[in-house]
């Protein structure tokens, strides 16, 4: 498989979250503002979807880790490679430097088998109070759930997500809901709950239990399963999971930092 050139765009300078502005970004000791590691995921799903089309929207079970940050304007490489049971993607900055790495278990495409994360007793929890607090160790509680929320997946948002990762792929077209959409619901789940000023996407795993198109509605209900400290960095992990009336359609283990080491 040839590698697939792109040129990484901020689309998010703008958003609450100043790590994507060059100011703050620098304050971390960053080159610049980061480019947002759902858009990263975004463009590195481009050659899976175009060698497996629906099949991959349909049934995948895949991990994306953000390594190092990618920058505006920057050109990312993007490979595969195939190995028994799954492919590898792998993202190199300009000078050659892994930045993200993702795997998809493909053997589970053609399986009729369940592709479970997480009990969904969990969604049983204690409810989080609805109102935004702001992001901290104190206002992190494992097991909190979140109010349940509605999406509408339509044309227009599912083609702006599309143009921001430039991907002119057919299917998208067709009906069928880009990754980078469904990868951003995670952080609108996260940022729904918190004041979060500067944080960074760390990784996801995502599992498509069913392919998701326009015009479709979706509930997405969501609970905080895990905060832990590593190397002065302070960490959140959700699970999230897309409804269809009563079908689970989709779940993301979804990882950040909250509080960035200074």
């Amino acid at each position: 498989m040839n590698n697939y050139l792109v040129t990484a765009k901020n689309y998010s300078e703008d958003s609450e979250n100043r790590i994507h502005s060059d100011e703050i970004a620098q304050k971390f000791g960053f080159r610049g503002a980061l480019v947002p590691g759902v858009a990263v995921y975004g463009y590195m799903t481009h050659p899976l979807v175009e060698a497996l089309g629906a099949d991959w929207l349909a049934r995948a079970n895949t991990e994306v880790k953000l390594l190092k940050p990618t920058y505006d304007g920057e050109q990312m490489t993007i490979s595969c490679s195939s190995q028994e049971g799954q492919i590898e993607v792998v993202s190199h900055d300009p000078e050659g430097q892994l930045t993200a790495v993702l795997l998809s278990r493909t053997e589970n495409i053609a399986s009729d088998e369940p592709l479970p994360m997480h009990d969904l007793a969990l969604l049983d929890g204690p409810v989080k109070h609805p109102e935004r607090v702001l992001i901290a160790s104190e206002t992190v509680n494992e097991s909190e759930v979140f109010s349940p929320w509605e999406f509408h997946l339509s044309i227009e948002e599912n083609a702006r997500y599309t143009r921001e990762v430039a991907d002119a792929l057919d299917i998208y077209q067709q009906g069928y809901v880009h990754p980078h959409l469904l990868l951003s619901l995670a952080n609108t789940a996260l940022v729904n709950e918190y004041v979060m000023p500067t944080w960074i996407h760390a990784s996801s795993n995502i599992i498509h239990h069913q392919a998701l198109k326009t015009d479709e509605t979706i509930t997405i209900r969501s609970v905080t399963t895990d905060k832990w400290q590593k190397k002065g960095h302070e960490f959140i992990k959700l699970w999230v999971t897309f409804w269809r009336g009563g079908e689970l359609t989709t779940e993301i283990d979804h990882t950040a930092i909250f509080k960035v080491a200074t």
